[in-house]
């Protein structure tokens, strides 16, 4: 068995159910899987490698196609963020040697010409030998590359066996069948999209994906939704917080929503109260893991025990999940979800096969025995979802002419999330336009500090070490 196993077995049992929907295009588990063995085929006349295959799409059917044709061969897929600014993406692929790179039509100027790039459109499918891919439990499906400590951009090499293993605990934790329609909206490069690609599939469902316009249009995404008759939405609570307040959701119900699951952020328990309220009948979980674990623990919203002074829990282990507590409060987690290791200079490195994972997470028990979550013991943030490291962002900045010292900082917004802000120490003569210009050349849109302050020094403790409890305060009102 492998990943895809579970997708071979419904495109045969139901071969004209819908499995994705983009836009006005929709297509069948037939002829999705004959687009997959098509592109497979390809795949497989290259050179052997084990290198990983990096795709540079738009979010959506032929991203996924390309994604299943990969694993499909025997591949492992490396998705690349087509919203990320050039010079990180050449980061990101000088690290991971990928074998070649698929996009649409010619390569974006300056991305990485030491990769060979084909051309989705003028690829030609070919006859696809499955007899010939073996394809082993723990050979790698997948590397994430989320922001890293070290400064650069970290690639997290997940298995066929850690991803099977939460999609099999997905399907029948949430009740997935062939008559569920899945909202994606989760960019591919983060784990989120492994339920909306995977699991939804296993199960013969539909994965409907969200227009990227709807973002930021609470009230047209509530639409939306009723529209696609969306049974199952998986997304981080920014979102839902902004549907809770501008989504029209007193006007509009939606009759065919059973659940929504969040995870990636805290999601503040006044705003959860509203949400809630907002929708009855539906059923809310709260999915907690980092990229290396993908879900470890999950709570199902009990509506009754929410209380405005309390942050909700994260609650218990999810599968067979493994958690323990170190005595500064560390989480801990064992399970088969793990990730195999750190994809470093084109290589697994640092394997942690059947070893537990530090997180690097505070928790405590409450009296219910579960897990709470009580931030990170370093510096890790969590804005909108996405997992940021200061280090990385520092990095650059101190790469620029004029910035003689910087330190980045997460600061708590009236809503319970976090936005980033930096603070410099700059030499004379340095134009502060030209710093902010060449952070948004190097660096994504939500790795952007959102506030600056400029001093003329940073203030140390006594052991030299960095203020940041002196810092913080710059940024309260």
């Amino acid at each position: 068995m492998n990943l895809l196993t579970a997708f071979y077995q419904q495109s045969i049992l139901t071969p004209k159910q819908i499995a994705f929907v983009e836009g006005d295009v929709t297509i069948n588990y037939h002829q999705f899987s004959q687009q997959v063995y098509g592109l497979a085929g390809f795949l497989q006349q290259q050179p052997e490698s084990t290198q990983p295959i990096a795709i540079f799409l738009e979010r959506g059917i032929d991203f996924s196609k390309v994604i299943y044709a990969i694993l499909a061969f025997g591949g492992c897929y490396l998705p690349l963020d087509i919203s990320n600014p050039v010079k990180r993406l050449n980061k990101i692929v000088k690290d991971a040697k990928p074998q070649f790179i698929i996009g649409q039509d010619e390569r974006p100027v300056g991305l990485s010409v030491d990769c060979s790039w084909f051309n989705l459109q003028h690829i030609e499918h070919g006859s696809f030998f499955s007899e010939k891919v073996r394809i082993k439990k723990h050979d790698i499906a997948a590397i994430l590359y989320t922001s890293g400590s070290t400064g650069s951009p970290k690639g997290i090499a997940l298995s066929h066996h850690a991803m099977m293993s939460f999609v099999g605990w997905s399907v029948k934790t949430f009740r997935l069948t062939k008559e569920d329609r899945v909202a994606s909206l989760a960019p591919f490069h983060f784990d989120l999209s492994v339920f909306d690609l995977f699991a939804t599939l296993a199960a013969g469902a539909c994965v409907s994906f969200v227009p990227n316009a709807l973002v930021m249009a609470p009230s047209r995404l509530t639409l939306w939704l009723l529209q696609q008759q969306i049974t199952t939405f998986y997304t981080v609570p920014s979102l839902l917080i902004f549907m809770g307040l501008k989504g029209h959701l007193i006007e509009r119900s939606l009759p065919a929503l059973r659940q929504l699951l969040f995870a990636g952020e805290v999601f503040p328990t006044a705003e959860l109260i509203k949400l809630a309220q907002l929708l009855p009948d539906v059923r809310l979980y709260n999915l907690y893991g980092p990229t290396e674990t993908n879900v470890c623990c999950y709570w199902e919203v009990d509506r009754k025990r929410l209380d405005v002074k309390k942050n909700i829990p994260i609650g218990l282990p999810a599968g067979n999940s493994q958690l323990s507590m170190t005595k500064d409060g560390q989480l801990w987690v064992k399970s088969d979800n793990n990730f195999s290791g750190y994809w470093q200079q084109g290589q697994l490195k640092a394997r942690v096969l059947n070893q537990c994972y530090a997180t690097g997470d505070k928790v405590s028990y409450n009296e219910n025995g579960e897990y709470c979550y009580h931030g990170r013991l370093d510096r890790m943030l969590k804005c909108s979802g996405y997992r940021i490291e200061p280090a990385e962002i520092e990095t650059v900045i101190h790469q620029i002419d004029g910035v003689a010292q910087c330190v980045v900082m997460g600061i708590k917004t009236v809503n319970g999330g976090q936005q980033l802000v930096a603070i410099f120490k700059l030499y004379p003569q340095a134009e502060l336009s030209v710093i902010f210009k060449t952070i948004k050349q190097h660096l994504p849109a939500y790795m952007c500090p959102i506030k600056f302050k400029v001093l003329t020094k940073l203030p140390l403790l006594s052991n030299g070490k960095m203020d940041y409890l002196t810092l913080e305060k710059l940024f309260v009102s």
